[in-house]
C-alpha cells in the first residue's frame, strides 16, 4: 500500500490530490491544512478515505514542521512515505514587477515555498521516514523557468516567480543529496499548469482535475533518470 504525503490539502491542488488519491483503498494519504478548524477542512473531509490522516502543518512556520513530523512519524509507525508531495505554497502580490518588489512580501514567498519544503524534506529523511525509493515532487511553476519567462511579455508575478526558481534549484540540491541516503530516490519539480484555483486566479484555463489526473500519471512513472529534472503536467521536460 503507497504512502502519499500532500501538503496544502484543504483545497485547490492539494484538495484535487487527495480527492484522487483516497479514490483508491489502498492509498495512504497524510493531507495536511494549515488550520485544522471545522471551517477549512470541510471539503477535505468529504474527499478523505478511511486511510486518510488530516495533520496541522503551515510550512512557513519551522515550530509547525517540526510538530507535523511528529504527528506523521507517530501515525506512520514505521512504515514509510512512498510519494512527498510538496504542494503548498502562495503568491502574493502577483501585479508587482521586479521595479516593485516588496522586500517582506519576498521574504514570505520564499520562506513559505522554499524553506518550507526544504525542511519538511530535511525532518522526514532525518527522522527515516522516507522510503528507500521515496519519490519527492516539488510543485512549481512556468513561471520558474527562466527559459520560459524570457518569452512571456509582459512578465508576471516577479517575487512569485523568483521563489519559485529557488524551489527550482532546492530541488537539483535534494536530487543529488538524497541519494546519499535513499538510494532509489527521486526528486523533480513539476509545472501544474494555469490551473483553476484561488492561487490560479482570473484567467486560468485548466480544470484541477485535468492537472492532478495529469501529474499523478507523470509522478507515479518516474524513473531513476528522471531524477533532478523539470515536467510539465503533462509529463514533458521544461528549460530551466
Amino acid at each position: 500500500m503507497p504512502i502519499y504525503c500532500i501538503t496544502g490539502a484543504n483545497r485547490g491542488l492539494g484538495l484535487e490530490f487527495v480527492r484522487q488519491l483516497a479514490s483508491s483503498p489502498e492509498n495512504t494519504v497524510l493531507a495536511t491544512s494549515r488550520s485544522v478548524s471545522p471551517a477549512d477542512l470541510g471539503d477535505l473531509r468529504s474527499a478523505a478515505s478511511a486511510t486518510t490522516h488530516i495533520l496541522e502543518c503551515d510550512v512557513g512556520s519551522l515550530e509547525s514542521i517540526g510538530s507535523f513530523a511528529r504527528e506523521a512519524a507517530r501515525i506512520l509507525d514505521g512504515r514509510k512515505v512512498d510519494f512527498l508531495v510538496n504542494n503548498a505554497g502562495v503568491n502574493l502580490q502577483s501585479s508587482r514587477s521586479s521595479l516593485e518588489i516588496d522586500p517582506e512580501t519576498l521574504y514570505d514567498q520564499v520562506r513559505i515555498n522554499v524553506v518550507g519544503p526544504a525542511k519538511i524534506v530535511e525532518s522526514f529523511a532525518g527522522a527515516g521516514m522516507l522510503s528507500a525509493d521515496v519519490r519527492v515532487v516539488n510543485l512549481t511553476s512556468g513561471l520558474a523557468s527562466m527559459g520560459v519567462s524570457l518569452g512571456i511579455s509582459p512578465r508576471k508575478c516577479a517575487a512569485y516567480s523568483i521563489s519559485k526558481a529557488g524551489l527550482n534549484m532546492l530541488t537539483v540540491h535534494q536530487s543529488g543529496d538524497l541519494r546519499t541516503k535513499f538510494p532509489g530516490a527521486v526528486a523533480i519539480v513539476i509545472d501544474p499548469g494555469w490551473v483553476k484555483t484561488r492561487l490560479g486566479g482570473e484567467g486560468a484555463i485548466l480544470e484541477p482535475e485535468v492537472s492532478i489526473g495529469g501529474m499523478l500519471k507523470v509522478i507515479h512513472g518516474l524513473g531513476k533518470d528522471d531524477n533532478g529534472k523539470f515536467f510539465s503536467y503533462q509529463g514533458d521536460e521544461i528549460p530551466w
